[in-house]
């Protein structure tokens, strides 16, 4: 009998912070010496314990917009065979840039290598057509048969504006290249 009228205490206090109504009343198990007993019957009670309204707002907010149209063309593209130790795999080296404002020419330019890496250069040129107000990305790509090889692009040409852009190097002109890059040897040049 302790052990329940305890466990009633607990509960109690456990919920005292609700908002409880009474919707019945209860009524304590009576006890015999023998230790028999009657069934009791508790008291019952609807709790609220919390009350959450969902409501909607309008609020000025940035969204991303990115519009990208992707056409299949069949095209001339650049394949380099490199002869050096390793295990060669062809594989496809894609520089890329998203830009809004004026539209712009990105072209692979050179490809220059070390012993363990390689610099795939490219060149973004503005041109004088309008995007209004749309983005795009553009790319170019060239195909090597080589072992794997660490890659870094390069882009010579402003950086746009845009988080995709960060998986770039981005320098103002090809005399803005680290020593590294310009005493690599150049592979393919356009």
């Amino acid at each position: 009998m302790k052990m329940r009228l305890l466990s009633i205490v607990a509960l109690v206090a456990l919920l005292a912070s609700c908002d409880i109504k009474k919707t019945e009343k209860g009524e304590m198990p009576e006890v015999d010496v023998d230790v028999t007993t009657e069934a009791g019957e508790l008291p019952e009670y609807d709790v609220d314990w919390m009350d959450v309204d969902v409501k909607t707002t309008t609020r000025m907010v940035e969204v991303p917009k990115l519009v990208v149209v992707m056409e299949e063309e069949e095209v001339e593209v650049p394949v380099l065979d490199i002869d050096m130790p390793g295990e060669k795999s062809e594989r496809t080296l894609m520089v890329e840039t998203e830009i809004s404002g004026t539209d712009a020419d990105l072209e692979i330019q050179e490809v220059r290598a070390t012993k363990n890496k390689l610099y795939v250069i490219a060149t973004l040129e503005k041109e004088d057509t309008d995007l209004d107000g749309k983005t795009i990305r553009k790319q170019d790509q060239i195909d090597i048969n080589a072992p794997a090889l660490d890659v870094e692009y390069i882009v010579v040409g402003e950086r746009p504006d845009r988080v995709f852009n960060n998986n770039n190097k981005y320098v103002a002109s090809m005399n803005d290249l680290s020593a590294t890059v310009k005493e690599a040897r150049v592979i393919y040049s356009d």
